[in-house]
């Protein structure tokens, strides 16, 4: 339970952070100046680090090492921008992506492997 609420945490924050990192991406942005894109995407990543914060140190101390928590949040990380690009930017998804993400989650295995 501990964990699904480590991952909730981290799927939450990354929402934010992607949409910090890329919604000004979307055609239409073009004409904002940078400073205004900036004080935007950080205006939005603040809510990132309210939620990543608390579950890297609750994970930490419920006994995630760091090294599987980074894991972890990389992993969802690829998840939520996949989602944020197809829908959002309207970017189309290769299979080559499916690979790539295939062999991530062969390295997922391995660090969580006993």
């Amino acid at each position: 339970m501990r964990t699904f609420l480590i991952v909730i945490l981290l799927v939450f924050s990354n929402i934010f952070m992607t949409t910090a990192w890329y919604w000004h991406l979307k055609p239409g942005f073009t004409n904002v100046p940078i400073w205004k894109i900036i004080l935007i995407s950080w205006g939005i990543a603040i809510f990132e680090y309210c939620l990543t914060v608390p579950a890297n140190h609750y994970g930490n101390e419920w006994g995630i090492s760091p090294f599987k928590l980074k894991i972890i949040q990389e992993v969802v990380t690829l998840v939520v921008f996949t989602f944020f690009a197809v829908f959002y930017l309207k970017q189309p998804f290769h299979w080559k992506y499916l690979v790539s993400f295939a062999f991530i989650l062969g390295a997922v295995y391995f660090a969580f492997k006993q």
